[in-house]
């Protein structure tokens, strides 16, 4: 990649226009590798996966780890609020709940702030604040990083066309009469690197061509479209079939694909992971599984079993929680008539003397079993280490809350084959992306969906006319 002309270290207070694959990433990159002050810059973004790629890429572009503290908008708000609770003076439970409530969060954190008592704190803390994929903050997100500007010169990057969150009772904040009137545009990136660096040119140049079209509603024809785009179409009979082909796209190497699919259907996410040899989903950061299983465990309830097998059945395939408790109540009978399987083994040990150290050891032998694969492993390895945690003392329910948490300020790491939606997938790239159901996206979510993938991008739609909402 040419050398980027914009040093967002120079920009006291200011915002770079940033279309989707023209080097916001590697503008963040360069910056800091050329930072060589004894304060880190402060990197805040929106998402875990996004914290875990940002970190990916400058790792390998040698960027020393003490140029920079990178971790979400969210986080970070929770790490303010929680080092100084008293002059923040929230309600713990805004934090611990099991429904972390973020729109509290980011509004504590905002008054503390504002209230001058960090100034100090901030400016002998860091020497910059950068903001990635701006044009999806929230309004009490952007209040609180308007009061970090008052500390901290602030470089903020992003582009209005990828604005495709929500945040319910704290709704995005507003791009002209918010962002730009506080952070004045600096420059704008126009050219398709993430395709030039992939030998991709030409899808590059095609997929900025069709941003202001499907900005003031005009259609896509994919036929249009360069080698680099495939239409898979759907014929209303064998959709299922023909987006599972598509979702299993062969990828040799250490190729990776983004699978998409519709942000309203999780439970449709999960499917095709399950179904995908290889495919992994890529979780949402409140890990609701993970809570809901802490507070659904009691040991000392008759259903402990069936909700540890409930629980494993959602994040394996070819595991049975039906099978495995008729198994055991079988055994328990002495009408099983053969040998206890491993996981059977197990499980009649966990109902013999219940622990949670054997919640452990069921969940492992599941997993371990001949022709099981775990397509859901963060939320698998969370759990295990919630209940490494509760063995040390607090409460299982406690711990995935906690777990969770950590989860979110660390990160996951994508993997070659990655299940999610467009809120989940939004910033990172691979070398391959699917966009499972076309037709469903309005135009924004449509454009995140197709400028992942940096050689090839797989449609699945019934017509080659894209004519999306916006």
């Amino acid at each position: 990649m040419a050398a980027v002309e914009i040093d967002l270290r120079s920009i006291s207070r200011g915002l770079v226009i940033a279309p989707a694959g023209c080097g916001k990433t590697q503008l963040i990159i360069e910056a800091l590798a050329r930072h060589n002050r004894s304060k880190p810059i402060l990197v805040l973004t929106h998402t875990n996966a996004g914290v875990a790629a940002l970190r990916g890429r400058l790792e390998r572009a040698g960027v020393k780890p003490s140029s920079y503290r990178a971790t979400t908008l969210d986080g970070f708000a929770i790490r303010l609020i929680s080092t100084f609770p008293q002059r923040a003076g929230h309600d713990p439970h805004i934090v611990n709940g099991a429904r972390p409530n973020y729109e509290a969060i980011r509004g504590s954190a905002a008054r503390l702030v504002a209230a001058g008592h960090l100034n100090d704190v901030l400016a002998a803390s860091f020497a910059h604040l950068f903001v990635d994929e701006y044009q999806d903050c929230s309004i009490r997100q952007h209040s609180l990083v308007t009061w970090l500007a008052q500390s901290l010169p602030a470089a903020v990057v992003g582009d209005p066309f990828q604005s495709i969150f929500g945040f319910g009772g704290d709704p995005l904040a507003d791009w002209q009469a918010d962002v730009v009137s506080f952070f004045p545009i600096v420059g704008e990136l126009a050219t398709p690197w993430r395709w030039i660096n992939a030998g991709a040119r030409d899808l590059g140049n095609w997929l900025l061509a069709i941003r202001p079209d499907l900005a003031t509603g005009r259609p896509i024809d994919l036929r249009m479209a360069p080698g680099g785009v495939e239409w898979i179409q759907l014929d209303g009979r064998q959709d299922d079939t023909l987006r599972h082909a598509a979702a299993a796209v062969e990828a040799p190497g250490e190729t990776k694909v983004l699978i998409i699919g519709d942000s309203t259907d999780p439970r449709g996410q999960r499917r095709f992971a399950r179904q995908v040899e290889g495919a992994v989903t890529v979780e949402a950061v409140d890990l609701r599984d993970l809570t809901d299983f802490g507070g659904a465990l009691d040991l000392a309830r008759a259903d402990a079993l069936s909700v540890v097998a409930d629980f494993a059945e959602n994040l394996m395939s070819a595991f049975s929680a039906d099978d495995l408790m008729r198994s055991v109540a079988a055994a328990s009978a002495g009408k099983l008539g053969r040998a206890l399987s491993d996981i059977e083994q197990t499980a009649v040990r966990f109902e013999a003397s219940r622990s949670l150290a054997q919640v452990a050891d069921l969940l492992a032998a599941i997993n371990r079993a001949g022709g099981v694969r775990c397509y859901r492993p963060a939320v698998l390895a969370a759990a295990q280490r919630a209940l490494q945690l509760a063995a040390g003392g607090p409460s299982f329910r406690d711990a995935t809350v906690a777990i969770r948490e950590q989860s979110r300020l660390i990160g996951r790491p994508l993997a070659r084959r990655s299940v999610g939606s467009t809120l989940l997938l939004k910033g990172l790239e691979a070398d391959i992306s699917v966009v499972l159901n076309a037709g469903v996206l309005n135009a924004r979510n449509l454009y995140v969906a197709m400028t992942r993938g940096s050689r090839r991008v797989l449609v699945c739609t019934p017509t080659p006319i894209l004519n999306p909402p916006w």
